[in-house]
């Protein structure tokens, strides 16, 4: 295995045509910006010929370059029937002014003559003369070999003709595309290491997409053929099941393979990374992800936690911090006093082993569990129970009472909401009246309208995801609901839970939860 692999971050192009994600030219530069800090190798831009925002890109690099990674512009092989010099996409590849171009072209004979509609012979001329007239004009060009492995399997002598054509053309590095995504990892290893073998002095590297989940698999098995240029994206996004994760790519190869593609400090940076691009993708994190999705070192059976506690490598792989994520317990019918004690400590909260506090508090979120409540996304709420049962809750308000109005005035139109509330604050009454998009919204409006004037500091915080789950769903509409809240003040995000028959009502005791866990915040910080 050659001890020199370099990362390949295709996020920008290849993961920016998976479903559903669409990145502005802001997004782009931002991300780009970061991946360069984490210590990306090469980070492809797009195609500089396609549309003015790839356009927009590359002209903002040109100005303030990156520090460290390697700007690549992508492209494909010249069209057939016009010279190199005269292909509008070979010069606006290096009107990009990009130090490298990739450049992607047919290995397989079947795209030849069904998708191109041209001869074999015709097909290398076109990679050899557009990847010599780039690498006349460039440091680097990486050939893209489109297809490589299907291929390989069914005209290997054909494809080698390619793959030749590329190399005496002045490719530096032949990147061998498992476009479909359907070879076998065993398939992925031979292929490569015949390509090794064949190509002494070539750098071989590997892209690979995820249709039979074995992306990542299937790039570290390329390694250890002889790969040592691994292309991908943050967090696995791309067209259809999407591409290599780059994230999970970069652990193993650093933490499983004696490889360091990134530093100590830049591997600590990989969980951030992964939610920045996941907010920019405007997509919900995958909380399952390994090494940083929020559950990957999540402990839940009382068993396991208490094992963690001794030794944490009893139930980890690797230490959460070494890629900047962090451990966490949950709480639930299915937890121990192992459990209980290490919330309690996360908390600042002093809870004694065998306590009957500690027993106590156990009890109480089996029977709550037992009644539909959920604290493993509840933290804000387990905490203000955990208070209650210590004796060191404070009421911050008291409720005089609520209404809230849903009002539909014509069939065509949509329903106005409005909520009123009444609530007391050290003797004082604030009576406060606010529309919503929604009975809830109104009522969450309404509440910190009243509770403002007294604690100014709630003007930061924002709902930021309302989730509503049916209980026991037998019951139809009398069923009950758990609703899920999670609130967020810039600095922190916190989750608060509430439960009943009436959503109104559920709602209300995870919004009020939410209010608690925020003044009891202020109060740590030395803010009131």
């Amino acid at each position: 295995m050659n001890s020199v692999v370099r990362l390949y971050d295709t996020t920008l192009r290849d993961g920016a045509q998976s479903e559903d994600v669409s990145f502005s030219l802001e997004d782009k530069i931002r991300i780009a910006r970061v991946l360069d800090e984490l210590g990306i190798h090469y980070i492809e831009g797009g195609y500089p010929g396609s549309n003015p925002r790839d356009a927009g890109f590359f002209d903002a690099f040109r100005k303030d370059p990156l520090k460290r990674a390697r700007l690549t512009a992508f492209g494909m092989t010249r069209r057939a029937g016009i010279a190199a010099d005269k292909d509008e996409n070979l010069r606006a590849l290096l009107s990009a002014s990009t130090p490298v171009i990739t450049v992607v072209g047919k290995s397989w004979d079947f795209h030849v003559t069904e998708a191109l509609r041209i001869s074999l012979d015709e097909n290398i001329d076109l990679i050899g003369s557009s990847i010599r007239y780039l690498a006349e004009r460039v440091d680097e060009v990486v050939y893209d070999a489109e297809h490589y492995f299907d291929a390989w399997k069914r005209n290997p002598e054909y494809t080698a003709r390619t793959l030749r054509a590329a190399v005496d053309g002045g490719a530096k590095v032949l990147a061998l595309c498992d476009t479909n995504g359907g070879t076998m990892p065993w398939e992925i290893a031979e292929g490569v290491a015949e390509v090794v073998k064949a190509f002494p002095g070539v750098e071989v590297g590997i892209h690979c997409h995820n249709d039979a989940e074995l992306a990542v698999a299937n790039s570290l098995a390329a390694v250890r053929a002889g790969a040592v240029h691994v292309q991908g994206t943050i967090n696995g996004i791309g067209e259809r099941c999407g591409n290599a994760n780059l994230v999970s790519i970069a652990a193993d190869l650093a933490l499983k393979m004696e490889q360091p593609v990134l530093t100590a400090d830049e591997m600590r940076k990989l969980t951030s990374v992964s939610k920045l691009v996941y907010e920019l993708a405007n997509l919900q994190p995958s909380k399952r992800q390994p090494y940083v999705g929020q559950s990957a070192f999540a402990h839940k059976g009382g068993m396991h936690v208490s094992a963690v506690q001794r030794a944490t490598f009893t139930y980890e792989h690797v230490a959460p911090e070494v890629v900047g994520n962090q451990r966490r317990v949950l709480v639930s019918d299915l937890a121990g006093r192992s459990n209980v004690l290490f919330k309690a400590k996360e908390f600042g909260l002093e809870l004694e082993a065998g306590s009957p506090q500690a027993a106590a508090i156990l009890d109480r979120v089996k029977d709550l569990e037992s009644q539909g409540y959920q604290y493993e996304g509840a933290d804000g709420s387990f905490e203000l129970l955990m208070k209650r049962a210590l004796g060191q809750h404070k009421t911050f308000f008291k409720l005089i009472g609520f209404r809230v109005i849903d009002e539909k005035r014509a069939g065509d139109q949509a329903p106005i909401s409005e909520a009123s509330v009444q609530i007391e604050v050290d003797g004082q009454v604030a009576h406060t009246v606010a529309l919503g998009d929604g009975p809830v919204n109104a009522l969450d409006t309404a509440l910190r309208k009243a509770l403002l004037r007294f604690y100014p500091e709630l003007a930061g915080v924002e709902l930021l995801d309302y989730k509503v789950r049916v209980v026991n769903s037998g019951k139809g509409t009398d069923a009950k609901v758990r609703v899920l809240v999670e609130s967020g003040d810039g600095e922190d995000k916190w989750g608060t839970v509430g439960v009943s028959e009436n959503i109104i009502e559920a709602s209300w005791q995870a919004l009020v939860d939410s209010i608690d866990y925020r003044l009891y915040k202020s109060e740590r910080r030395g803010e009131r």
